[in-house]
């Protein structure tokens, strides 16, 4: 009886030490302000208020200067201060597509993480912060500024639906115009400024909201001049074609001479690259993330787009080919692939042209196994008073443990509420005085 008793408050006093405990150790986890992840611009301003970050930012920067990274690991000073830096908010930072300062933000994040992998990475981490909506929101919306769901009539044309709605808004419509005349000229040196047509371009589809700019890059099309309106959106004769392509390869690397190119590359790369562990092909199985990188690469050299005007395949793909890539030619196939094989992209503009975002459910799902129910062996007769006695110390011992954990509430406990302290001295306090009060409790179980 004293052993159960005995037993029964211990059990007791684990779960009120737990109770205690919760608070505080939660407290412990949170980040503190110096981790906090923050955009690369608030972390230099952080960095710059602290003298032996800015000065390891400094020397850093002048490492990166006209050094390849290797000269750059050899040298002592640059690689404390790499190691010094990846202590700081500014080895986290991120940034914000259409941010201000958007550039200034890429290009501190470059100049740390280059520091890092000095380019050497095929595919290279995004800088900007994770896309959490779904196209399900873009649908909504779209309906609601509208007035028009593309899926609604199958035999109308729904990339000029998609252009009428534009028309109907202000901002989509002023944009729009002023791309379409700037790029709106064949591509040669007297007529196609390519550099202004990009430009607005990039400025289209970073400043208007992707309910109006996705329903033209990618509505769904029942005919050909529907596919051929929906591959004529970036007015390709300027901002796309040329009289002989480029390598891949050579453009890849054009690109990542430019922070802001590099940054939108790596963030197709990131939620577009193909995942054989979603059911959708996408990474998290987010097609708004992929469709909205995509997006993201449009008005640079490196821009995708639909290579023909066919109904039936949705293949798209920079204006580039891997002819004269020499030993470099897998690597250049893989980088191409990644736009004209790619079934994450491919599913996500289906997606959004067939208005769903549901996951397609699994292939033949497997069955779970019937597993029956396991037999119940009665025990054997025992003598009729060991019966008696173990009855009689069950129940004893549940009363004993129900009386202990009401005195523990009423005696120990009558101002719980006041237990959590920001402080932390509250709960110090309390436990003390329940352990001092544990050799009193102890000689009340016991008689």
């Amino acid at each position: 009886m004293i052993v159960a008793g005995v037993f029964c408050l211990f059990l007791s006093l684990d779960k009120v030490f737990h109770t205690w405990a919760g608070p505080s150790s939660l407290a412990a986890q949170e980040p503190h302000g110096w981790r906090t992840p923050v955009d690369c611009v608030r972390a230099n301003e952080l960095c710059a208020a602290e003298s032996s970050c800015s000065s390891r930012y400094r020397t850093l920067r002048q490492c990166l200067a006209g050094r390849d990274r290797n000269t750059m690991l050899a040298n002592k000073e640059c690689q404390a201060a790499l190691e010094v830096l990846q202590e700081s908010p500014l080895y986290g930072c991120h940034c914000k597509r259409g941010m201000k300062k958007e550039l200034l933000c890429l290009q501190i994040y470059w100049s740390i993480h280059l520091g890092l992998t000095g380019g050497e990475e095929f595919y290279e981490a995004s800088p900007y912060e994770p896309v959490t909506s779904r196209l399900s929101d873009i649908f909504r919306l779209a309906s609601i500024v509208s007035g028009m769901d593309p899926a609604t009539n199958s035999k109308s044309n729904h990339c000029l639906d998609a252009a009428k709605a534009c028309n109907l808004n202000d901002n989509c419509k002023t944009l729009r115009s002023t791309y379409i005349a700037n790029c709106n000229k064949p591509f040669d040196t007297y007529r196609c400024n390519r550099r202004k047509c990009h430009k607005y371009l990039r400025q289209f589809f970073d400043r208007v909201p992707s309910e109006y700019t996705f329903r033209m890059l990618f509505c769904s099309c029942k005919d050909q001049a529907c596919a051929e309106r929906r591959r004529q959106t970036i007015v390709p004769d300027c901002s796309y074609e040329d009289k002989e392509k480029p390598n891949c390869l050579d453009l890849r690397s054009q690109c990542r001479l430019d922070p802001l190119c590099r940054s939108r590359l790596a963030d197709f790369h990131t939620n577009c690259q193909a995942s054989f562990q979603s059911l959708t092909s996408c990474p998290g199985d987010n097609y708004q993330a992929c469709l909205g990188s995509y997006a993201g690469l449009i008005g640079f050299d490196i821009s995708p787009n639909y290579i023909d005007s066919s109904t039936t395949s949705l293949i798209v793909s920079p204006s580039c080919s891997c002819r004269g890539s020499g030993n470099m030619g897998e690597d250049c196939e893989k980088f191409l692939k990644d736009f004209t094989e790619n079934p994450c992209l491919r599913n996500a503009i289906q997606a959004f042209g067939n208005g769903t975002d549901i996951s397609p459910p699994p292939k033949n799902p497997p069955v779970p196994p019937v597993t029956p129910s396991p037999k119940v062996e009665k025990s054997p007769p025992l003598p009729d008073d060991i019966n008696d006695s173990n009855t009689i110390y069950d129940t004893s011992m549940i009363t004993t443990c129900t009386s202990i954990q009401k005195s523990l509430t009423t005696d120990l406990m009558p101002e719980q509420k006041t237990f959590v302290d920001p402080k932390g001295s509250s709960s110090r306090h309390s436990i003390t005085g329940t352990l001092s009060a544990l050799p009193f409790l102890l000689v009340k179980v016991a008689l």
